[in-house]
């Protein structure tokens, strides 16, 4: 569907990488968590697809480097700026959020999610 639309999320270019790769013999796995936008903080414009929400990206195991990470929605090949909070064979694996609540009909139902890094 992502290549007949032209269009998709981080997920769906993860998947799509990842299947690329296994295609040419390459290990692949799927990578969800969160990408640190630090352009945003540094005033830039150049800022990131999906920075500081959750995201996900691909890793390929390349022989003699190991598990590279390589994020298809921004064109980023390193993982300094990403955050690792799960990886699976596939993206099913790695629901972004999942679970579920008993309550009162009063109780609060939304949820922020901020990411900050301090040195």
């Amino acid at each position: 569907m992502t290549l007949k639309s032209g269009t998709g999320t981080c997920r769906d270019y993860a998947l799509l990488l990842m299947e690329a790769a296994r295609t040419l013999g390459f290990a692949a796995r799927f990578v969800s968590g969160y990408l640190y936008d630090d352009s945003k903080l540094a005033g830039g414009k150049d800022s990131v697809i999906g920075g500081g929400v959750t995201h996900a990206w691909a890793q390929i195991y390349l022989p003699g480097a190991g598990w590279v990470p390589f994020d298809p929605t921004n064109g980023i090949i390193s993982d300094r700026n990403l955050i690792r909070v799960a990886v699976t064979r596939d993206p099913s694996q790695a629901v972004p959020l999942k679970g579920s609540f008993v309550g009162k009909p009063d109780d609060f139902l939304g949820m922020d999610v901020d990411v900050e890094i301090a040195a």
